[in-house]
């Protein structure tokens, strides 16, 4: 059974940086992404890493300031964030997934969610 599973969340000041981990229990063979979501938001996607590693894609707004990376010796992806914001408060979630591109930045192209780890950044 394939299971995502978030850790590193916690409460921060503006300012910060936080690295949140994602191990993947299970068959490891998959694309790699991470969204967030705030309440009342919808779910934002924010950035996805291919299977080999290499090949990332962010969304706009956090392009600069996070970083998404994967060990797949040990099955996990990371996602550094850096110069932290209010705004980034929300609930951050590792998806998994044999990804088609058209779908890389859309929650639907993902089988796999984990649980969701909380960051809070204080101002």
């Amino acid at each position: 059974q394939v299971q995502p599973v978030e850790s590193g969340g916690g409460l921060v000041q503006a300012g910060d940086s936080l690295r949140l981990s994602c191990t993947v229990s299970g068959r490891a063979s998959y694309d790699m992404a991470w969204f967030r979501q705030a309440p009342g938001k919808e779910r934002e996607f924010l950035a996805a890493i291919r299977y080999d590693a290499f090949t990332t894609y962010y969304a706009d707004s956090v392009q600069g300031r996070f970083t998404i990376s994967r060990d797949n010796a040990k099955n996990t992806a990371y996602l550094q964030m850096a110069s932290m914001k209010p705004e980034d408060t929300a609930v951050y979630y590792c998806a998994a997934g044999s990804v088609d591109v058209a779908a890389l930045t859309l929650p639907r192209g993902y089988l796999y969610w984990g649980q969701g780890t909380r960051v809070t950044v204080s101002s």
